[in-house]
């Protein structure tokens, strides 16, 4: 090879390969992420049909409980002040959905988001696009 083949720059691909490398990176790119939103989707699904059962067999069982006692306390104090009793059962009653309703929004807070491992890769995406759409800095001279 001749001195001057050397300083002969490489040939570049043509626009139309790049273009579709470009689109073919994109699209494994969407697919991969359209991927991992479907399984962030399923177990959310889950995680939350699991939830609503749990929580529908507790209150009912719960309701029976609270029920039982309730009925327990009215008739326990029937002759000496069932007024009394009734109203107790029932404010008793009220703290208790008050503090679960006040665990139950502290455990919503503290949730991630759905979907927060998508969103997180999408931005990672977006950086690394921004950062290759920068135009390289100039040559040092």
């Amino acid at each position: 090879m001749t001195d001057d083949e050397r300083d002969v720059p490489p040939a570049r691909p043509p626009l139309r390969s790049s273009l579709a490398r470009l689109s073919d990176a994109a699209l494994a790119l969407l697919r991969t992420r359209g991927e991992l939103a479907a399984i962030e989707y399923a177990e959310e699904r889950e995680r939350l049909k699991r939830s609503a059962v749990t929580l529908a067999v507790a209150l009912l069982m719960l309701a029976f409980a609270l029920g039982g006692v309730g009925l327990w306390v009215v008739v326990y104090f029937w002759d000496a002040g069932r007024l009394t009793a009734i109203a107790g059962v029932t404010l008793v009653y009220a703290l208790l959905a008050l503090a679960l309703w006040r665990v139950d929004s502290a455990r919503s807070d503290a949730d991630p988001a759905p979907f927060s491992g998508t969103l997180a890769e999408l931005e990672k995406d977006r950086q690394w696009l921004a950062r290759q759409a920068r135009p390289p800095p100039p040559p040092e001279s």
